[in-house]
């Protein structure tokens, strides 16, 4: 199984750098066993049946990339540079792990400023970019939320910065518990009107936890790619949320997960026969084409970036000649590609 075997043409034009508005106004690709139709998302309530429960990602994108100044003393005099930084997670020890540009000219116990309130001191190198924040807690959320910056993909901070747009856009509508530094897409599709309509029409929403990392858009880089190694995340499957997801299937309904980051969790959770359980911890599951699936029965989500290890877990979902053609139908139609893109919803022909 080789990288190239999830490549496809993408024109630069495609890719999204905002969402549609209102969110549940956005495109929506249904493949259903060999059909496919355009529909817009709004529409859920219609498509899904009564009895479906789908699987929702409550976490919360905290606004991690900072740009601070560097002091330091040489030859007597301060000396400033300017550096970009993107949090990455919290450790065991008060600190964070994060990413730096230009970390080359980071020094070890040096102080990069970010506002008047927010600095930190450079606590480690050698095992990857470790801050120490001048302040924790609440303190620290009410600085860390003044001068940050949410962390838009590259493919769109690449176009534009990050405003004040995205601090609502790059945010789910029931976010609640933060430390995702990418959002779960599928999800932001989703307004108040398309839930009510939603829990109208009987179906059930359950949430779980599962923080997204910048590890989700590293590239592959093996060319084959059943030797690629998954970063891990930190996710938790409630005890309610189990109990909720197991009445459901006991029900005869489908369990649906809005993204692949929720799909991830169940996969992770869930026993070899279907059964969810309770889960809290990291997760690297890698899912690709022969996986042998437990518990999901169709996904709602966002197209991937080609050669991507989402791009193989879609193909895992419904065969990858039929990805294919369903990518070309929706190059074909021009939806909008990537976070701030169109949605598909895939229900393969087993179901």
């Amino acid at each position: 199984m080789k990288l190239d075997d999830f490549d496809y043409d993408l024109p630069e034009g495609r890719i999204a750098t905002r969402p549609a508005r209102p969110r549940s106004s956005a495109r929506l690709l249904l493949a259903e066993g060999d059909a496919i139709s355009d529909r817009v998302v709004s529409d859920l309530p219609q498509i899904l049946r009564p009895g479906d429960r789908l699987i929702l990602n409550d976490t919360k994108v905290i606004p991690a990339r900072l740009t601070g100044a560097r002091r330091r003393i040489v030859a007597g005099a301060p000396v400033t540079a300017k550096i970009e930084v993107t949090l990455l997670e919290p450790q065991a020890d008060g600190s964070w792990s994060a990413l730096a540009k230009p970390l080359r000219k980071l020094a070890l116990g040096e102080t990069v400023v970010f506002s008047d309130a927010l600095s930190a001191e450079v606590a480690g190198l050698e095992e990857g970019l470790k801050l120490r924040f001048n302040l924790s807690g609440g303190d620290f959320d009410a600085a860390l939320n003044a001068a940050g910056a949410m962390p838009l993909p590259p493919y769109i901070a690449s176009k534009r910065p990050a405003d004040e747009r995205d601090r609502d856009d790059y945010q789910t509508v029931w976010a609640r518990r933060a430390g995702a530094v990418a959002a779960p897409t599928a999800s932001l599709h989703f307004d108040e009107a398309l839930v009510a309509a939603l829990t109208q029409a009987g179906i059930g929403m359950t949430f779980v936890t599962l923080h997204v990392g910048a590890g989700t858009f590293l590239p592959v880089t093996v060319d084959d790619v059943t030797t690629h190694r998954m970063h891990a995340e930190w996710g938790e499957v409630r005890p309610k949320a189990a109990e909720e997801i197991n009445a459901t299937r006991a029900a005869g309904g489908r369990i649906i997960p809005v993204g692949t980051t929720a799909l991830r969790l169940i996969e992770t959770a869930a026993a070899p026969d279907g059964t969810m359980q309770p889960f809290e911890g990291d997760t690297d599951i890698f899912i690709y084409p022969g996986y042998a699936w437990k518990i999901t029965d169709a996904l709602m989500t966002n197209f991937h970036l080609p050669k991507s290890t989402l791009m193989m877990l879609v193909s895992a979902l419904m065969g990858r000649d039929r990805i294919m053609a369903i990518y070309a139908h929706a190059l074909q139609r021009e939806y909008r590609f990537f976070s701030y893109g169109d949605a598909s919803l895939l229900i393969p022909s087993r179901m």
